[in-house]
């Protein structure tokens, strides 16, 4: 356990009340989650408005997860070079600029790599408030306590800036949601140039050692996967010159750097750091994961809009229940898990039974007739479920040592932010397209002369009627398939997984941190 004196914040000017100032961070905090390069939950009007396709915008929004999951292997130079002054009007100032960009470009190249510089710069700022009050939440640096507040107002700023923008499209335009963020952040920008001052506790450490040249290229692998991903469909996976070109591109890419890696002093991620169990299995587990909730991004929208007929509101209003769900499971592992001290096991379970449940009852309950109220239930678990384990999963990462930590966070937030899930929709995509295709072909037999349905419904009506009833279907197969493979795994994780509590995930002083990045500096000198 660490000791520490009452909790300040030097930073802001001595005129704040000392109560005022963590909110005044979590307030900055929450403008830079809802900060981002593109907002996905208003891909539709954007599509039509720069004349691009789907997949050129959803490219863009994973890249900006792209490029804040590349960040946390840096965090802490950051923090220990520039004060919190500096850092919060720099990122203010390139977000701007990102949003502007990305009003105005139909280039994709562009719109992808400013989303990219967006996720750098939108993560820095999160982790320059997150980190200045992180003794306020937790004087005893539990990461377990930490984690449950990151993952609350991450998950939830994530429906929040859905909504938002939906509803924004839906009265105004698309465009004035990065107007409205646009503002915010100036509103940011003036309270830190008021409030901030340029306070430095301890000597500025320089950005000398840093693998650059590691870290782009990680980017470049995960975009090559991500191309893969997005547009594998759109091109007819392998029968593109693209998908094969993004395919060995990825993997050349990805060679050169394990292979760099094997030999320079300080690599952007470590081959060493992939050697802890926890890291491999919570990296494997979570593809598992968001393989199972691959429909919530698929099938819930194509039931609602194409089958049910609801318009966008009505789809993400549920966002709401998203809401309920994250919030409910943040407090539920707070008590449990972060104070009672809970195994990782059991946890684990929890969650992952309450993601089964999401598919379960969306497996008995897909109809044509369902009613909105009928989603309210799954969506509450998988929301409920996945907070949980992402909670668990990153703060059993506390036990790799602390030099490897936030390079295994790295790995993990490559799963859970950047391409996990788009690797889940890709693969459940792809099965839906076969299944409808099979399932089609069987109903369409009973069509013949004889068959009545033949001479009641015109030949259009008729096909309309079959496609969507083999869509129905197929769902429902799906649906099937996915809560079966989640039955197996979650029979084998309970019979091998170990009984490990959270009792020693506690976060090192700054200075212990300082004294590492030191250390390994005055290597790089030698």
């Amino acid at each position: 356990m660490h000791e520490s004196g009452p909790f300040t914040l030097p930073a802001i000017r001595d005129f704040v009340p000392e109560k005022w100032k963590p909110w005044i961070m979590i307030a900055i905090v929450i403008v830079f989650q809802l900060s981002g390069g593109v907002y996905l939950a208003s891909v539709a009007e954007m599509v039509g408005s720069l004349a691009l396709l789907h997949e050129d915008i959803l490219m863009a929004g994973y890249a900006s997860l792209v490029g804040m999951s590349l960040t946390f292997a840096i965090l802490f130079r950051l923090k220990f070079r520039f004060n919190s002054k500096v850092s919060l009007l720099t990122c203010c100032i390139v977000l701007i600029v990102c949003n502007l960009i990305c009003m105005h470009t139909s280039s994709v190249p562009l719109l992808v790599a400013t989303s990219f510089a967006a996720g750098i710069f939108r993560m820095w700022g999160t982790f320059e408030c997150n980190s200045s009050i992180q003794l306020w939440l937790t004087p005893k640096r539990d990461l377990s306590v930490f984690f449950c507040y990151i993952y609350l107002l991450v998950n939830g700023a994530i429906q929040v800036t859905g909504l938002t923008a939906v509803y924004t499209a839906f009265l105004t335009k698309w465009e004035y949601m990065h107007w409205l963020v646009i503002g915010l952040l100036l509103l940011v920008m003036l309270a830190v140039t008021i409030l901030f001052r340029s306070y430095r506790s301890m000597r500025k450490l320089p950005l000398f050692g840093i693998d650059w040249l590691g870290g782009l290229m990680w980017g470049i692998t995960i975009l090559c996967i991500l191309f893969v991903c997005v547009y594998g469909e759109h091109y007819d996976w392998y029968e593109s010159i693209y998908i094969k070109a993004a395919t060995v591109g990825g993997l050349v890419v990805l060679t050169l750097n394990l292979w760099r890696a094997s030999f320079i002093r300080h690599p952007y991620i470590a081959l060493g750091t992939w050697r802890f169990k926890m890291v491999y299995l919570t990296f494997a587990l979570l593809i598992v994961i968001d393989l199972l909730l691959a429909p919530s991004h698929l099938f819930e929208h194509i039931l609602m809009e194409s089958i049910l007929g609801y318009d966008a509101l009505h789809v993400n209003s549920l966002n709401w229940t998203a809401i309920l769900g994250t919030a409910t499971g943040a407090l539920f592992t707070y008590q449990l898990f972060a104070l009672r001290k809970w195994r990782y096991k059991t946890m684990t379970v929890i969650g992952f039974v309450c993601i089964l449940g999401y598919l379960a009852i969306s497996y008995f309950t897909i109809d044509y007739n369902l009613p909105k109220q009928a989603f309210i239930l799954p969506v509450f678990l998988r929301s409920f479920g996945y907070v949980i384990i992402a909670i668990c999963f990153l703060t059993s990462l506390s036990r790799v040592p602390f030099q490897n930590f936030f390079q295994a966070v790295t790995i993990q937030s490559f799963v859970s932010a950047a391409f996990g899930a788009a690797l889940g929709d890709s693969i459940v995509g792809h099965a839906l397209q076969v299944v409808t295709k099979k399932n089609a072909m069987l109903l369409s037999a009973g069509f013949d002369h004889v068959n009545p349905a033949s001479y009641k419904l015109p030949a259009g009506a008729l096909y309309g009627a079959l496609q969507q009833h083999a869509l129905l279907i197929s769902m429902k197969e799906l649906y099937g398939w996915l809560l079966m493979i989640g039955l197996f795994c979650l029979f084998v994780f309970m019979v091998k997984e170990s009984s490990l509590r959270p009792k020693y995930a506690i976060h090192p002083k700054f200075r212990t941190i300082r004294r590492a990045i030191k250390h390994e500096l005055r290597e790089d000198a030698e």
